[in-house]
């Protein structure tokens, strides 16, 4: 649980000091007076890096540091931020650490509007929930991601050279698919877990009875991903070489959702696209629960002024069972969807 947070030089707050309940703490503002930015701050004292933006954007203007001090279960956790570019440092239980190990970091949970776009619109979104979330859950996903970033970066960075010859790209082919291959394999044991729940919880959510389908979509065959692979970045080197990048591989895979057997990503409504990430969300803090063995932090920015009475009263009953942070501009909106106490933080 999250007792504390002090901010000394973090975005908007030259200082500031919050005590929290282990229930639900609601922070009530206007627009602009800090809510998200204290929910920033929550999320990087438990992951050590922003969900928002460049870390350095953390630090408050005309200012070269910022600090965050934190209690979690009795043990004192520390970001510093310094210069720019930044450069981070951390301090847990007084022991200084230049990076926070996975053992170190504090499951979270992160509920936004912009999560309402996730159906929509392109496919990095869906990719970069799924990494997201992954990073948090699988141990030395992250490290492999930033691998086959590196990889794909020299790659393409090949495929503009004049002079490059296909024998040139073999060693980074192998290096490719086989990153990429661990990858996908990672992302489709997890959509499997996903599609188990989250059917039932879009019926829970929405009151209907459609059967939701959730699936993994590449042009890569997934069985034997990463010698398809291989065989693909070979038979695509003219097609390749003559745009510049790499058309194949994880970084071009999408997380593909059906209702009924029709495609959310140019079919759902309003109210479906509302209900289907809503039941993402709940899905995803069961499976990380499940995954890590404790209690993901949930964080709730705004998005209660998102959904319905009937939308609302669900996610109200399913986050009771997590330290949850909620911000909102009407804190009567999320007040009464609760029938025990909650903590309110007014700025």
């Amino acid at each position: 649980m999250l007792q504390t947070l002090e901010l000394t030089n973090i975005r908007s707050y030259s200082s500031g000091l919050f005590e929290f309940s282990d229930g639900v703490n609601i922070v009530v503002g206007p627009n602009a007076s800090g809510k998200t930015n204290l929910l920033e701050a929550i999320y990087m004292s438990a992951q050590g890096k922003s969900f928002k933006s460049d870390d350095g954007d953390m630090i408050a203007r005309d200012n070269e540091w910022g600090r965050i001090d934190a209690v979690c279960d009795e043990l004192q956790r520390v970001v510093k931020l310094k210069g720019r570019p930044v450069k981070k440092s951390f301090v847990f239980d007084g022991v200084d650490k230049l990076r926070v190990s996975p053992a170190l970091t504090i499951p979270v949970v992160l509920f936004e509007p912009f999560d309402m776009l996730l159906l929509g619109g392109e496919p990095e979104r869906r990719r970069n929930y799924l990494d997201t979330l992954l990073s948090q859950t699988e141990s030395g996903y992250a490290n492999l991601l930033k691998d086959y970033r590196r990889a794909l970066s020299q790659r393409n960075r090949l495929l503009k050279d004049e002079n490059l010859q296909a024998e040139h790209l073999f060693v980074w082919d192998v290096r490719l698919s086989d990153i990429g291959g661990k990858l996908a394999e990672t992302r489709v044991d997890y959509i499997r877990s996903l599609a188990d729940q989250i059917s039932s919880n879009y019926q829970s959510v929405s009151g209907n009875k459609e059967i939701l389908e959730v699936s993994y979509e590449s042009k890569v065959p997934l069985e034997q991903y990463a010698n398809a692979m291989l065989q693909k970045l070979k038979d695509s080197y003219s097609l390749d070489r003559a745009r510049g990048f790499t058309g194949v591989g994880p970084h071009r895979d999408d997380l593909k959702i059906l209702i009924d057997g029709n495609d959310v990503r140019t079919n759902a409504s309003r109210g479906e696209t509302r209900s289907i990430v809503l039941a993402l969300k709940m899905t995803e803090l069961a499976l990380v629960k499940q995954k890590l063995q404790k209690k993901p932090l949930l964080l709730l920015d705004d998005v209660f002024s998102e959904l319905d009475g009937k939308r609302r009263r669900l996610l109200a009953q399913t986050l009771q069972n997590y330290q949850t942070f909620i911000t909102t501009t009407d804190a009567d909106v999320v007040i009464d969807h609760f029938s025990e106490s909650c903590n309110i933080i007014p700025l």
